[in-house]
């Protein structure tokens, strides 16, 4: 009786001897997944408030330089006060941009198509243009037009007036454009000339809005 004892209680041992055993092999070993201790912090505890400021830094947008010595050009002066309002600005995609828009407003213009050109222009030039085109079908004129290409395209001055960007190119643009009269004579321009056409036109923006697109708010030259 005394030794079916003991056998119990040695096979008992034995049994809780290996769950510990594969306890500890579970628990007691890193497996690099493991959360890391808390951090706690004492007040007063410089270091550890600096560890936590650097924590937050690490997940903010990194700002942009300061700058230690403004541009003397103007031009490069008012696009660095741009950029500065507004960080989604970039000057090449900005007159990507514009070439973009001038090819579509001078071809809207030309077939007097209000619907492209309203969105893309400033409250003034909208009615310019719009009185122009109600002024030629008012006499049964017609616009033949096709848009060759650019000859140059630059920025010439650029500034931003407190919360408005404002910056003016010069577009050396070259065109075919013939228009006749209601008789279908023509009156104006060369149906086969190529045309050399300076354009000077300012394009701005609110710099706090969300909108990214700029309107066409100042013309000179040779459109409308």
């Amino acid at each position: 009786m005394a030794n079916s004892q003991f056998l119990d209680i040695l096979l008992i041992a034995m049994v809780a001897g290996v769950i510990l055993f594969r306890l500890y092999t579970v628990l007691g070993r890193r497996t690099g997944h493991e959360r890391p201790p808390e951090n706690y912090r004492l007040s007063g505890n410089a270091s550890a408030g600096a560890g936590d400021e650097a924590a937050k830094d690490a997940n903010r947008i990194p700002a942009r330089p300061a700058l230690t010595e403004r541009p003397s050009d103007p031009v490069a002066s008012g696009l660095v006060d741009i950029q500065l309002a507004d960080r989604s600005f970039d000057k090449e995609h900005f007159v990507t941009g514009a070439r973009a828009a001038y090819e579509m407003i001078v071809t809207a213009f030309a077939n007097d198509d209000r619907t492209t050109l309203r969105p893309l222009l400033g409250e003034e030039v909208y009615a310019a243009f719009d009185a122009a085109i109600q002024s030629r079908q008012q006499r049964g004129e017609k616009v033949s037009f096709t848009f060759v290409g650019f000859k140059d395209v630059k920025i010439t001055a650029a500034a931003l007036r407190g919360r408005m960007a404002e910056v003016t190119l010069t577009f050396e643009a070259q065109f075919i454009s013939a228009t006749t009269d209601a008789k279908g004579t023509l009156i104006d321009g060369d149906s086969k000339t190529v045309r050399d056409v300076t354009d000077i036109w300012t394009f701005s923006r609110d710099v706090r809005m969300r909108d990214p697109n700029w309107l066409l708010v100042a013309t000179s030259g040779g459109q409308p």
